[in-house]
């Protein structure tokens, strides 16, 4: 089971920790694509049009500084950097350590700075989405799409693919139609369904909890019907099964009166 991850666009910085180390992060083939990434990226940040050109406003002005020199700064494991709703949910500062080994195994989080990271690879906080441009690379989306099929596929290997992410990410490699399920979340009121982002990103993160804690205990889904059941132990959810044409897609239905 391979549980695929967005990164969060807030992020804690760490305050002390030796500096990332590209070549040390899990799926070294991809450390020639994050060193362009990480110069192009100190490049654009030290540009007067940074901003404009990272999609963000004057009060991220620092975070786009701290790009230029991200080389230099510390760094602590993945899930202790990326914050936000989701990772509130996955809550990784309250796995024992069976499930700590077990989310190792199991969660990637696919980044626009480091093309795919495992929960325990070191990386500083930086500011940089997967839609953006970087004037030396081009689009970041075309260029990870390059480079992941060669990593993620092997770490998919034959088991389930949990898709979690969100459409821009999403769209940089797709696991094997057959094997894979993304996640939809939707609230039900009143017999009527609609997609609501914070409870999609919360409900995500305690799905792929649940996952790590039942990975953790031997009980991995092996096929689409086995991650129904699994989730269905806390939520109400439907399946669309995947085919040789299309993934698959389970619906978390979240009910309120």
């Amino acid at each position: 089971m391979l549980i695929l991850l967005p990164p969060s666009e807030t992020k804690t910085a760490p305050d002390a920790g030796a500096p990332v180390d590209p070549a040390l992060l899990s799926f070294p083939k991809l450390t020639a694509a994050r060193e362009q990434v990480l110069a192009e990226l100190a490049a654009t940040s030290a540009r007067d049009d940074a901003l404009e050109l990272l999609g963000v406003g004057e009060r991220l002005r620092g975070e786009v500084e701290r790009n230029t020199r991200l080389g230099a700064e510390p760094a602590a494991p993945a899930l202790s950097v990326y914050t936000g709703v989701l990772y509130d949910a996955l809550d990784p500062a309250g796995m024992p350590g069976a499930q700590r080994a077990a989310a190792a195994e199991t969660l990637v989080v696919v980044s626009a700075l480091w093309g795919a990271v495992r929960p325990a690879d070191r990386i500083p906080a930086y500011r940089l989405a997967m839609g953006a441009e970087l004037p030396g690379l081009g689009r970041l989306a075309a260029h990870w799409k390059q480079h992941l099929p060669a990593v993620l596929g092997p770490a998919a290997g034959d088991g389930i693919v949990v898709d979690c992410r969100s459409a821009a990410y999403a769209a940089v490699w797709r696991g094997p139609r057959e094997r894979t399920v993304g996640v939809k979340v939707v609230r039900e009121r009143h017999g009527k369904r609609q997609v609501v982002s914070h409870m999609a990103k919360h409900t995500r993160g305690l799905l792929a909890r649940h996952l790590v804690e039942r990975a953790a205990e031997g009980q991995r889904p092996g096929t689409p019907q086995e991650l129904l059941a699994a989730a269905r132990e806390r939520w109400h959810a439907e399946l669309t099964e995947p085919t040789a044409r299309s993934a698959g897609e389970l619906v978390v239905v979240r009910t309120e009166d």
